[in-house]
């Protein structure tokens, strides 16, 4: 029965201190101590007995013979256990985890950087009119007034992309369509992990049917698991449907378009 808080008796670890030797019987404890037998001193190694090899009161440690330089020595304080409730590392499993006492601040306090990569990229003149084709030529970084990345930035090599580390990333893209009559493109987004073979995994579509040239804008986006930045590349594709579409591009403003945000680690 307590009166009072219950002692944390279930993570206890014992004091230590290491002695710089010299030829001495003489020694400061770190802590005070009643008597001896509250330390147990070890000797290169070999535990002494109390009374007989050695006698402490305080702070004052003295020995019945006098230590080498080359001696090891430390003590640890038997009547100075240290308490913590902080359990040991490693030591806690989901089952000693209390239902919702893992919260979203929790959860997200070690981020203490936020984003660590964000980059955006834009095609700088119309291309792939009718075509069906890798976007392969006009792509920039967005350098426009009041634009800023953070990190470093991906890099890009005949309009295939590359990350500069490892990561779950977020690619979200923008296609601007100029359409004339009967004209149907979609900007398809495509992914590689073996740096070879690439697979569509998100689209933006727009069309015009029986009217006269019109620009239309659609946009989609995917999360990329990247866990080797030597095989995990992107590039964008279009294929085109009767009539003919192009690609909008510009050299001051984002038309066609993507953004790159690193979310977290792999």
């Amino acid at each position: 029965m307590y009166l009072g808080n219950q002692p944390a008796l279930s993570y206890t670890s014992f004091a230590k201190q290491d002695f710089t030797t010299s030829a001495t019987t003489s020694y400061v404890l770190n802590y005070p101590v009643t008597n001896e037998n509250e330390i147990a001193l070890f000797i290169n190694f070999v535990r002494q007995e109390p009374t007989t090899a050695y006698t402490a009161s305080g702070t004052s440690l003295t020995l019945t013979s006098a230590t080498s330089a080359s001696d090891d020595m430390y003590a640890i304080f038997l009547g100075k256990a240290v308490q913590t409730v902080n359990p040991p590392a490693g030591s806690v499993g989901t089952s000693q985890l209390a239902d919702g006492a893992v919260t979203s601040a929790k959860m997200f306090s070690g981020f203490a950087n936020g984003i660590t990569m964000a980059d955006q990229w834009r095609l700088t003149a119309d291309t792939n009119t009718g075509t069906d084709a890798d976007v392969t030529t006009n792509w920039e970084r967005v350098d426009s007034t009041g634009w800023s990345g953070i990190g470093t930035g991906l890099t890009e090599s005949s309009g295939i992309f590359s990350f500069p580390q490892t990561g779950i990333y977020l690619i979200n893209f923008t296609a601007d369509f100029l359409s004339d009559v009967d004209g149907r493109i979609i900007m398809q987004l495509a992914l590689t992990t073996d740096n070879s073979t690439y697979t569509d995994v998100a689209d933006a579509e727009a069309g015009n049917r029986g009217t006269s040239t019109i620009y239309t804008m659609s946009s989609n986006q995917f999360i990329f698991y990247v866990t080797n930045i030597t095989t995990h590349k992107f590039k964008f594709t279009t294929s085109s449907f009767a009539g003919s579409t192009t690609l909008v591009g510009n050299t001051t403003l984002n038309k066609t378009f993507f953004s790159v945000i690193r979310l977290g680690d792999t």
